[in-house]
């Protein structure tokens, strides 16, 4: 591929209307006692990726030094030179051993990401996520020697922790499918999808492939029914109707799919029709699951997300500030009441929270199946996302 100068696009703005959206049901907001802010203020500052590394290590050396591929739609692309496509997550919040995320940085933009804090670790400044996508090189060749070695089989690898596999960039560079087929090639593994985009159609038919041998299940993600809100929360995803035609799509060619509808957002995405139109959206699609969880907002989420709602949804902002002033996760009530009403939606629509044992079982292991987080989310009854609930340390991006 030819490595073109660096050239910093123009501004594009891609904001959505300002006009609010009435909700016909109460949210399930708490009223809490106001907390104090403890979010630093001190961020990195941003750095252009051809900035001399001499002071860097790591992954923020290599950054540094990775070559512009690409510059277009606001976004350029770099070409990140990796030891490994498969890294092994050593999280007890989450139920995988192996993730893989195709790209850094992710162009959707979704202002409540919480992966943001991930570029911090290449001395980027969160609000770069969507501007700066480091793109993997030679993910076929590396995936072929990861997956060689054996050690993935009968533990879970999950694809789009940390980034959409099926972003904008994939069309250009095609590093999802490369490992794609690199899997295809080979029984008995455990994976899972997680993506925004209707693009995942673009290899339905590795898809198949993947699923006569091994298990294999994708979770599209939908936040919302509502086009308009979808568009100010995520910039350039794909419409939600257009996730969930994915979701038909992929259940007509027998590929096992639900819907993750993560993360929800108090005040704007969690009241009662609004999910109760989402579940039945959901199942109507063929979904098998409806996984659910509450935005989960670190610090450096947090410093991009508030700026959002003041511009966007101002009545918002101080009970955001004390929900999550003091940690990244929802007051224990509302996620126990969010909960609640999510289960006697999978009940009315016929939806589990998780695909069913016998399809994430293998030969000789059992996988964990519980999406279980921390003690006070187990408490509750949270389901966890794959995509949401990995705090602190950078071992599985």
């Amino acid at each position: 591929m030819a490595i073109a100068p660096t050239v910093r696009p123009a501004h594009r703005s891609l904001r959505a209307s300002r006009r609010g959206a009435n909700h016909p049901t109460p949210t399930l907001l708490p009223s809490v006692p106001l907390q104090r802010d403890t979010e630093s203020q001190a961020a990195r500052s941003s750095r252009g990726c051809n900035e001399s590394p001499s002071h860097l290590v790591g992954i923020a050396r290599l950054a540094a030094t990775s070559p512009l591929a690409d510059a277009k739609r606001g976004a350029e692309y770099f070409l990140l030179p990796v030891r490994s496509i498969l890294n092994r997550c050593d999280s007890e919040q989450v139920p995988f051993a192996w993730t893989i995320n195709p790209y850094r940085g992710c162009e959707f933009g979704c202002h409540y990401c919480y992966a943001r804090y991930t570029h911090e670790f290449m001395e980027l400044d969160g609000a770069e996520f969507e501007r700066k996508i480091f793109v993997k090189k030679d993910a076929g060749p590396i995936a072929n020697r990861d997956l060689s070695r054996g050690e993935v089989f009968g533990e879970h690898i999950a694809i789009g922790t940390a980034t959409d596999p099926y972003q904008p960039a994939e069309r250009e560079f095609k590093v999802t499918r490369a490992i794609l087929e690199q899997m295809a090639l080979r029984k008995g593994l455990s994976v899972s999808i997680t993506t925004k985009s209707d693009r995942v159609l673009d290899d339905l038919e590795l898809l198949q492939r993947i699923s006569k041998h091994s298990s294999l299940f994708v979770n599209l993600s939908v936040t919302t029914l509502r086009p308009r809100l979808a568009r100010a929360l995520e910039p350039r995803a794909p419409r939600p109707d257009l996730r969930l035609a994915a979701v038909r799509r992929l259940r007509d060619a027998g590929v096992m799919a639900g819907v993750f509808a993560m993360p929800v957002l108090p005040g704007l995405t969690d009241g009662e029709a609004e999910l109760d139109a989402l579940a039945r959206a959901s199942g109507e699609a063929g979904a098998q699951w409806f996984g659910v969880r509450a935005v989960f907002l670190m610090s450096s989420s947090l410093k991009h997300f508030l700026p959002f709602l003041e511009k966007r949804f101002p009545r918002l902002v101080r009970q955001y500030r004390e929900c999550y002033g003091r940690g990244g996760y929802a007051p224990e009530p509302y996620r126990r009441e969010l909960s609640e009403r999510v289960q006697r939606l999978r009940q009315k629509y016929g939806l589990s929270a998780l695909p069913v044992a016998k399809d994430w079982e293998l030969p000789g292991k059992q996988l964990c199946l519980a999406l279980g987080g921390a003690p006070e989310q187990e408490s509750s009854g949270d389901v966890v996302s794959k995509y949401e609930g990995i705090p602190g340390g950078g071992e599985c991006f």
